[in-house]
């Protein structure tokens, strides 16, 4: 009988002391989820039950957040969504209306005046000529006229060139008349002899301009063309205006 009493205390022996240490380790732990240090949970793996997370582990634990979090389903987010979709579309159309090119147009207006010049012992005809001209800016920004060159014509022959630099600016939105005079030398005899001749009222002489100008805008340079006719007396000196063909 005293045998099978020592071998019952001695089986006892390790569970008991396994059981002890539990109990100490709970002790030194919190429990892990309770701020009270109750027993009715485990401690927290990572810290220990300290309430602090180990120097030098931050990027190695990983935050989880339950389904139902509330940040997890943010308030009116297609609301937000949509407004600044709409908002991003109104400022591109805004940028594009405001800042896409627009035609700048040159469009003859009037002959000023002309002054008629004979010089007998060549048989030539110098002509100065004052045109008006108007040129429209449709675009929301300055535009500065560069370079304006006039060629002019009778029946096909060059009879005079003008180049005009640095001429103006033209404001936004506006329209603008220039005027300028084209200087022409008409070396032909029977011209001479037609613009000369007494028995003839009215010295009717058709002119051809090629205009070109060149504009700078939005550091983007565009050439304008204008292929114009108008009609001049050059049997006598005029001042009245009349319109360019």
């Amino acid at each position: 009988m005293v045998i099978p009493g020592k071998n019952s205390k001695s089986s006892e022996g390790p569970d008991l002391t396994k059981g002890m240490e539990k109990v100490k380790s709970l002790r030194f732990f919190p429990s892990y989820g309770s701020i009270n240090e109750s027993a009715t949970s485990d401690s927290c793996p990572t810290c220990r039950g300290i309430g602090r997370i180990p120097r030098g582990h931050n990027d190695q634990l990983v935050a989880v957040i339950p389904c139902n979090d509330v940040r997890l389903k943010p308030r009116r987010t297609k609301l937000y969504v949509c407004v600044s979709m709409l908002v991003c579309l109104l400022l591109c159309c805004l940028i594009l209306f405001f800042l896409f090119p627009r035609s700048v147009t040159l469009t003859p207006v009037s002959v000023l005046s002309v002054m008629i010049y004979f010089a007998p012992e060549q048989f030539t005809v110098e002509i100065q000529v004052t045109n008006l001209i108007n040129v429209t800016n449709a675009n929301f920004v300055p535009v500065h006229i560069d370079e304006f060159n006039i060629q002019s014509l009778i029946s096909g022959a060059v009879v005079g060139k003008t180049k005009i630099c640095n001429m103006t600016t033209i404001a936004t939105r506006t329209k603008k008349l220039y005027t300028f005079t084209n200087d022409m030398l008409v070396t032909d005899r029977g011209l001479y002899s037609y613009c000369k001749s007494e028995s003839i009222k009215i010295h009717t002489l058709f002119l051809e301009l090629q205009m070109t100008m060149n504009i700078s805008y939005f550091s983007h340079t565009e050439q304008l063309s204008l292929d114009t006719f108008e009609y001049i007396d050059c049997g006598k000196n005029s001042t009245i205006p009349h319109p360019m063909a």
